[in-house]
């Protein structure tokens, strides 16, 4: 009897705490991700990432939702349903090529670039500045 009520306990704090960080991916992933903790004996180090990685990727597949919906937008458009023909100083090609945002990584590798070769004042900066460049040639697996 007494174990229940510590888990309705537990289960009553998880969601409360859950709703206070605004975590309602973490909140429903919880407790599927204890009984697979409990199953594979995770330790609660490895519970803890998992139960982060659902609420970051959560965040992330909604996050553009979120802002577009903040933003109020009268109407949602894209690049691909814009009219041309009515804009007519517009060249098509120059649109496309800004909505890859090529140019954007072109310029921060520009920066970095500059950074490197410039000789550093400090061994620590230029450590910085060959972390930013590894960074902004993705050579860092990614991580920003």
């Amino acid at each position: 009897m007494a174990a229940k009520a510590a888990a309705r306990d537990t289960a009553a704090e998880l969601a409360f705490l859950t709703r206070a960080l605004k975590a309602p991916a973490l909140r429903a992933s919880v407790p599927r991700l204890a009984e697979r903790a409990r199953a594979e004996s995770w330790t609660h180090e490895e519970f803890l990432a998992a139960c982060l990685q659902r609420e970051v990727a959560a965040r992330e597949s909604h996050g553009g939702e979120g802002r577009i919906r903040a933003a109020r937008f009268p109407a949602r458009k894209s690049l691909e349903e814009f009219d041309f023909d009515h804009a007519r100083g517009l060249r098509r090609e120059t649109i496309a090529h800004l909505g890859t945002l090529d140019f954007a990584a072109a310029k921060a590798l520009r920066r970095q670039r500059v950074g490197v070769l410039r000789p550093a004042p400090e061994p620590e900066v230029e450590q910085r500045c060959l972390a930013d460049y590894d960074t902004a040639l993705g050579l860092d697996g990614g991580v920003a």
